[in-house]
């Protein structure tokens, strides 16, 4: 669980009073320049002088996902599929999140697939709900079993699988440095979790082209 997260995916009110009132942006730009004086440099130089303003509106993107509620993206679903009851499977979606350990990205891929109870959602909203979560200081592990929850929750299909493979730049910049070395968890619900042959063969399909 992360800062300003309840464990149902739901955008939580970020704090407006007490010790974790949210700073004002000239706070955090403050910090930013701070911190900068604390490598060394100076804050004032040409190359620097927009810095803190750059920083804290690139962390807005970053963290954008505190105030989405990826399961709302699920509300609205299909019918009309001809009686499809087949897994749907989204591959090799491109996933940038930070490391709540270190705030460096975590970069990779995750695939999702859900097996369908007469209905269906729009591919897109598979992606989206993937963003609204990554979008937050995380963990891998987290992460996953956030996507694949919110997925069995708001769908509530047969069955759900998530398999996310990333590089953690906290590992591969600074530390032990190792570049190249991914990371991968899966999460598993319903049939996926219980049938061994579809959860092979969602795997399998990981590792296709």
């Amino acid at each position: 669980m992360t800062p300003y997260d309840n464990g149902t995916g739901k955008a939580v009110k970020r704090p407006t009073s007490g010790v974790d009132q949210r700073p004002k942006r000239e706070e955090a730009e403050a910090a930013v320049e701070t911190l900068i004086r604390w490598m060394g440099e100076t804050p004032g130089r040409e190359g620097l002088v927009d810095t803190p303003a750059r920083v804290v509106r690139a962390w807005e993107e970053f963290c954008a996902g505190y105030d989405e509620d990826p399961t709302s993206l699920l509300a609205s679903t299909f019918e009309e599929v001809e009686g499809y009851d087949d897994m749907v499977m989204l591959r090799s979606i491109r996933m940038e999140s930070h490391c709540e350990h270190h705030l460096v990205p975590i970069l990779g891929v995750a695939h999702i697939a859900y097996l369908p109870d007469r209905r269906v959602v729009g591919i897109s909203k598979l992606a989206r709900v993937l963003d609204g979560f990554s979008r937050r200081l995380q963990t891998q592990e987290t992460l996953t079993a956030q996507v694949a929850d919110c997925i069995q929750t708001a769908l509530k299909p047969r069955g759900v699988a998530v398999l996310i493979d990333a590089q953690h730049q906290c590992m591969t910049t600074r530390g032990v440095h190792k570049p190249g070395v991914s990371m991968v968890t899966t999460r598993f619900t319903g049939a996926f979790e219980t049938n061994r042959d579809l959860r092979n063969r969602f795997l399998d399909q990981t590792r296709l082209g």
